[in-house]
């Protein structure tokens, strides 16, 4: 907040327009809310002022990236291109990735591909496109900082303030009212216990900009560890060894071996959105059941294809007597020291015998996953509506609205971070382009409830 000179006291932001009450305001653009924003922007066309929706997005990166530390170039995506931002809502929209090929005139090559799966540098090409379309419904380089709740007579919360740093006043903040809040702030990296980010210890999501500042610098790097065992370690584990081809690439993982995804017909199934109906409506132990059941269809798992590449690969090193790539299974990196001369020192522990070895290495990557973000650090006092269930989680209805105390009118929409009530698809592409259409009506369905 704006604070005066000399003084502590806190002074209220500036609301943007002081008449302006948007119907929602989305926090974070990535593909979940630039799939609402579209949903938005298709309803609009054609309605008078007063029937359209009022939308504001915030986003705290200069310009809109998805995941753009592992746009590895060959790296495909592992969902149908058809499970784009709109086609499962609207499949005549023009919003498709299909209408992104034509425009770009490259439809007639790609289906000649006779593939599913683009690559994904050019779905984050087809990202970029449809956000360029609805800019002028999203605020860049705006770090929101705080949910605000208003009060009004009786105590109602009939809105949210939602305060922004404003990037032209540094130290300023920007507050923007509105009836409903939608939350896509994405998932964090995750670093386990015992480990810090360095300048050579890096997550996966950096990948790309650190090696390449490596190359670009001429650094040398004689070796470099990967710790994890899915889809994004076994990816960097082969761009690291093609990148660096004099390098060693350690590969550490507490599995015996990389465990394929899978993508059968049947099992991929769970990311439909009818099943997403059944898993909201099943008791605890049953949620916890499919989890556990389908688990190998994301978490830690590998596409067949780059397993028996990166199999291939160890072998004709092998046979040619030079072998660069090296898989340490049923390990563990148990910590890791500055070395003399600028690089690390890895202690890796064989969890059969408790053994260890170190490895001198330059650099040290985490392909360790993801987890969601802290949603009571951003909501602050509004936090303190929301309603939890027995496992302290929050209460969120199918419709993706978090449950809130009876006062609250205003609606708060979670986009991600409700694996626990809407299944494996909450952090996925898969069911995108439905939730945005199911926000999208609940929060017309209460608009006109409220007139």
């Amino acid at each position: 907040m704006d604070r005066p000179e000399g003084g502590d006291a806190k002074v209220k932001s500036p609301i943007s327009g002081p008449d302006v009450v948007h119907d929602i305001v989305g926090i974070g653009f990535g593909p979940s809310n630039l799939a609402l924003s579209i949903a938005v922007e298709e309803h609009n066309a054609g309605l008078a002022a007063d029937r359209r929706i009022d939308a504001l997005f915030l986003e705290r990166q200069p310009r809109f990236g998805w995941h753009r530390g592992m746009l590895i170039d060959d790296a495909t995506m592992q969902v149908s291109f058809l499970k784009d931002l709109v086609t499962l809502r609207n499949p005549t929209s023009d919003y498709s990735f299909l209408c992104f090929l034509r425009e770009r005139g490259r439809l007639i090559d790609f289906l000649n591909q006779k593939t599913l799966f683009p690559l994904r540098m050019e779905f984050h090409e087809y990202f970029e496109w449809a956000a360029a379309r609805v800019a002028h419904l999203v605020a860049y380089d705006s770090e929101v900082v705080g949910v605000d709740p208003v009060r009004g007579e009786g105590g109602r919360v009939a809105y949210f303030d939602v305060v922004r740093r404003d990037p032209e006043r540094p130290g300023a903040t920007v507050t923007h009212r509105a009836r409903n809040i939608s939350v896509a702030m994405g998932l964090e990296p995750h670093v386990p216990p015992g480990l810090e980010l360095a300048e050579r210890i890096w997550h996966n999501s950096e990948l790309i900009p650190r090696a390449g500042r490596l190359a670009d610098t001429g650094t040398p790097v004689r070796r470099a560890v990967v710790l994890g065992a899915g889809q994004s370690a076994a990816e960097t584990v082969d761009y690291l060894h093609r990148t660096f081809p004099d390098a060693e690439v350690c590969s550490v993982f507490a599995k015996y071996g990389f465990t394929p995804a899978d993508d059968s017909p049947f099992a991929n199934r769970i990311f439909d959105p009818e099943a997403v109906d059944v898993y909201f409506s099943s008791p605890s132990e049953v949620k916890q059941s499919l989890l556990d059941y389908h688990r190998s269809t994301n978490y830690s798992v590998v596409d067949m294809d780059l397993i028996e590449s990166l199999y291939a690969t160890t072998y004709r090193e092998k046979v040619a007597g030079r072998e660069r790539l090296r898989f340490l299974n049923v390990s563990r990196v148990r910590g890791v020291t500055p070395a003399h001369g600028g690089g690390l020192e890895v202690a890796v522990e064989f969890l059969p015998t408790g053994e260890r070895q170190v490895l001198p290495a330059d650099v040290l990557v985490l392909a360790t996953g993801y987890r969601p973000r802290d949603l009571t650090a951003l909501l602050g006092d509004a936090a303190k509506l929301c309603l939890k269930d027995d496992g302290d989680a929050i209460r969120v209805g199918r419709d993706h609205r978090v449950e809130t105390t009876p006062e609250v009118t205003a609606g708060i929409y979670l986009q991600g971070g409700t694996e626990h009530t809407h299944g494996l698809t909450s952090t996925l592409l898969s069911t995108v382009a439905v939730r945005a259409e199911e926000i999208h009506r609940s929060v017309l369905s209460d608009r006109l409830t409220a007139v």
